[in-house]
């Protein structure tokens, strides 16, 4: 069984939805070029009204460090996900447990990484394509996947309501991210699909 964080949230209904469901974790994307963008007050309502006990992720793109501080001043956001190009340094600066995003391409380069990470709290895996820093909706090679790691691995890309199941039997990853996977059209969530995908993620 996995954790599971249900990313790209843009309504009160779809993250009420995704919680009602099962989902541990709701992620935020503020990146502006993303169909899945969220701004500064839509996220603070969506957050605000979110019961306890559900990790609420912000989700940014080699953003400012003044941008990075405006959302978590005015979103009740626990833990900060990123997908560009921050090193350690910067991840680790916002008095947050931060993930770091790594699109898989080789086992010796995702071990360099990982390892050039040390504060990190938890790495998401994603498929690499050239010039997208993730939402892709393609997986990554799952044989790479380092099953070794001492710190929890989160798997995304690509995954479904129909193959997250082999994903956790296969990987018994820490926790399976989606987006694109559960939605209706980019942004807007198929609550349908939603609870399958939790369902399957943690039948195993």
């Amino acid at each position: 069984m996995s954790k599971v964080k249900i990313c790209g949230i843009t309504s009160i209904e779809d993250g009420m939805a995704a919680v009602n469901a099962g989902a541990d974790a709701l992620g935020f994307v503020f990146y502006k070029a993303s169909p899945r963008n969220v701004d500064v007050s839509q996220a603070s309502e969506i957050t605000r009204q979110l019961p306890p006990f559900v990790t609420k992720v912000a989700l940014f793109v080699d953003e400012s460090p003044s941008n990075i501080e405006t959302v978590l001043r005015s979103c009740a956001i626990d833990c900060i996900q990123f997908h560009g190009d921050e090193d350690n340094e910067f991840c680790a600066q916002f008095g947050k447990p931060f993930l770091k995003a790594l699109r898989v391409r080789s086992k010796e380069l995702l071990d360099q990484q990982m390892a050039s990470f040390p504060d990190a709290s938890a790495f998401l895996l994603d498929a690499f394509v050239q010039g997208v820093p993730g939402g892709t909706g393609v997986s990554f090679d799952w044989t790479l996947y380092p099953k070794n790691s001492n710190i929890p691995v989160i798997v995304a890309g690509g995954l479904t309501p129909e193959n997250v199941s082999d994903c956790v039997a296969q990987l018994q990853p820490y926790a399976v991210d989606v987006s694109g996977g559960v939605e209706a059209s980019k942004g807007i969530k198929d609550h349908d699909k939603v609870r399958s995908f939790i369902e399957h993620a943690k039948e195993n």
